[in-house]
């Protein structure tokens, strides 16, 4: 469903590009990336607790439009995972997560811009390490959806203060091998919340 209606909004984007041209706008923000996590562990059982990481991230965006965009974020994270209740030190990950979300934005031209939109994330795992001895950890990438909500506020012709939040729902599977060869198998969600405070500039 997601998927048709984000080829719908497309369609109607690009008839009304013709309409009104197109433009480009980059921007930058500092982000907050809080997961929402939970897992379903087999032979230990229990659950997994991911830290929450800040880092900076850029952000490039089409308008269609005024009122139509799409959006691809880059930015990368560190995350520490641990074992819950016992506490084991799982090591950390590093993320890297484009999410590219097509968004609507109801007024333009107004002093306060609000949008929403829908998207897609595909997160890339890599660079594992840091376990406690004996352990290895492998992440699988994988796919997750997106939703948007946020605001611009216009400071001249061509900068805009920006505050925009994501949820993305993202789940993985996740080996850890513990010697002398006992495997745990997780599927992890992370479902995390990404928060951003910016800026961002249009060429128009």
């Amino acid at each position: 469903m997601l998927r048709n209606v984000l080829m719908a909004a497309a369609l109607c984007a690009g008839a009304a590009q013709a309409a009104d041209g197109g433009y480009w706008q980059v921007g930058g923000r500092i982000i907050g990336v809080v997961p929402d996590e939970s897992a379903d562990i087999t032979v230990v059982g229990g659950d997994v607790k991911i830290d929450d990481s800040y880092m900076p991230e850029l952000d490039i965006s089409y308008y269609f439009n005024p009122h139509w965009s799409v959006e691809i974020i880059a930015s990368t994270m560190k995350h520490s995972v641990e074992h819950t209740p016992t506490g084991l030190d799982l090591g950390h990950v590093w993320l890297l997560p484009p999410t590219v979300t097509l968004s609507y934005h109801f007024a333009p031209d107004a002093s306060f811009q609000p949008y929403v939109g829908a998207g897609l994330n595909y997160t890339l795992f890599y660079s594992p390490g840091g376990e406690a001895a004996g352990i290895d950890v492998d992440y699988d990438n994988a796919v997750g959806y997106a939703l948007v909500a946020g605001f611009d506020v216009p400071v001249n012709d061509h900068w805009k203060f920006n505050v925009d939040v994501k949820k993305i729902f993202l789940n993985t599977d996740v080996k850890v091998t513990v010697a002398p060869g006992t495997v745990a198998k997780a599927d992890v969600d992370i479902d995390p919340w990404v928060i951003g405070i910016g800026a961002r500039y249009t060429f128009n």
